[in-house]
Protein backbone atom coordinates (compact mmCIF):
# COMPACT_ATOMS: atom_id res chain seq x y z
CA UNK A 1 0.00 0.00 0.00
CA UNK A 2 1.21 3.49 -0.82
CA UNK A 3 -0.28 6.79 -0.16
CA UNK A 4 -0.25 9.69 -3.10
CA UNK A 5 -1.71 11.92 -4.48
CA UNK A 6 -3.69 12.86 -8.27
CA UNK A 7 -2.49 15.68 -9.93
CA UNK A 8 -4.14 14.84 -13.06
CA UNK A 9 -6.28 12.52 -15.27
CA UNK A 10 -5.80 11.87 -18.77
CA UNK A 11 -7.85 9.55 -21.18
CA UNK A 12 -6.48 9.40 -25.02
CA UNK A 13 -3.96 12.52 -24.22
CA UNK A 14 -7.07 14.87 -22.82
CA UNK A 15 -6.75 16.11 -19.50
CA UNK A 16 -10.01 15.87 -17.62
CA UNK A 17 -11.78 16.92 -14.68
CA UNK A 18 -12.57 13.55 -13.42
CA UNK A 19 -12.23 9.52 -13.74
CA UNK A 20 -15.06 7.54 -13.35
CA UNK A 21 -15.75 3.68 -12.05
CA UNK A 22 -15.13 1.53 -15.30
CA UNK A 23 -13.45 3.66 -17.45
CA UNK A 24 -9.32 3.32 -18.50
CA UNK A 25 -7.85 6.77 -17.37
CA UNK A 26 -4.15 7.46 -17.08
CA UNK A 27 -3.31 8.74 -13.23
CA UNK A 28 -0.67 11.54 -12.87
CA UNK A 29 0.65 10.31 -9.05
CA UNK A 30 2.57 12.73 -6.91
CA UNK A 31 6.16 11.19 -6.12
CA UNK A 32 5.18 8.22 -7.29
CA UNK A 33 7.90 6.75 -10.10
CA UNK A 34 6.52 4.53 -13.53
CA UNK A 35 9.00 1.67 -12.11
CA UNK A 36 6.16 1.41 -8.85
CA UNK A 37 3.36 0.73 -10.43
CA UNK A 38 2.16 -2.65 -11.85
CA UNK A 39 -0.24 -3.60 -14.01
CA UNK A 40 -3.56 -4.74 -12.69
CA UNK A 41 -3.01 -2.32 -9.47
CA UNK A 42 -6.03 -0.45 -7.79
CA UNK A 43 -6.04 3.61 -6.99
CA UNK A 44 -8.67 3.43 -4.02
CA UNK A 45 -9.64 6.21 -1.81
CA UNK A 46 -7.87 5.08 1.55
CA UNK A 47 -9.94 2.36 3.55
CA UNK A 48 -12.46 2.09 0.69
CA UNK A 49 -11.59 -1.65 -0.34
CA UNK A 50 -10.14 -4.61 1.34
CA UNK A 51 -7.19 -6.10 -1.03
CA UNK A 52 -6.93 -10.05 -0.88
CA UNK A 53 -3.53 -12.51 -1.71
CA UNK A 54 -6.29 -15.68 -1.80
CA UNK A 55 -9.51 -17.14 -3.14
CA UNK A 56 -11.04 -20.51 -3.96
CA UNK A 57 -12.72 -20.94 -7.19
CA UNK A 58 -14.95 -23.28 -9.53
CA UNK A 59 -13.49 -23.41 -12.83
CA UNK A 60 -15.25 -24.58 -16.32
CA UNK A 61 -12.13 -25.94 -18.37
CA UNK A 62 -13.52 -26.45 -22.03
CA UNK A 63 -12.94 -29.73 -23.43
CA UNK A 64 -10.99 -30.25 -26.88
CA UNK A 65 -14.37 -30.51 -28.53
CA UNK A 66 -15.60 -26.74 -27.37
CA UNK A 67 -11.94 -25.64 -28.64
CA UNK A 68 -10.26 -26.44 -25.02
CA UNK A 69 -7.66 -28.33 -23.69
CA UNK A 70 -5.62 -31.17 -25.40
CA UNK A 71 -3.79 -32.80 -22.74
CA UNK A 72 -5.22 -32.97 -18.92
CA UNK A 73 -3.64 -31.00 -16.31
CA UNK A 74 -0.91 -33.01 -14.61
CA UNK A 75 0.48 -32.90 -10.93
CA UNK A 76 1.92 -29.07 -10.47
CA UNK A 77 0.34 -27.66 -12.86
CA UNK A 78 -0.22 -23.36 -12.37
CA UNK A 79 -2.63 -21.92 -14.70
CA UNK A 80 -2.55 -18.38 -15.11
CA UNK A 81 -6.33 -16.50 -14.30
CA UNK A 82 -7.11 -13.33 -15.66
CA UNK A 83 -9.09 -10.79 -14.24
CA UNK A 84 -9.63 -7.52 -16.14
CA UNK A 85 -6.04 -5.81 -16.10
CA UNK A 86 -3.92 -8.43 -14.09
CA UNK A 87 -3.19 -11.75 -13.79
CA UNK A 88 -2.67 -14.61 -10.90
CA UNK A 89 -0.83 -17.68 -11.14
CA UNK A 90 -3.36 -20.53 -9.63
CA UNK A 91 -2.65 -24.04 -8.48
CA UNK A 92 -5.15 -26.84 -9.27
Amino acid sequence: TTKTTVTGVEMFRKLLDEGRAGENVGALLRGTKREEIERGQVLAKPGTITPHTDFESEVYVLSKEEGGRHTPFFKGYRPQFYFRTTDVTGTI
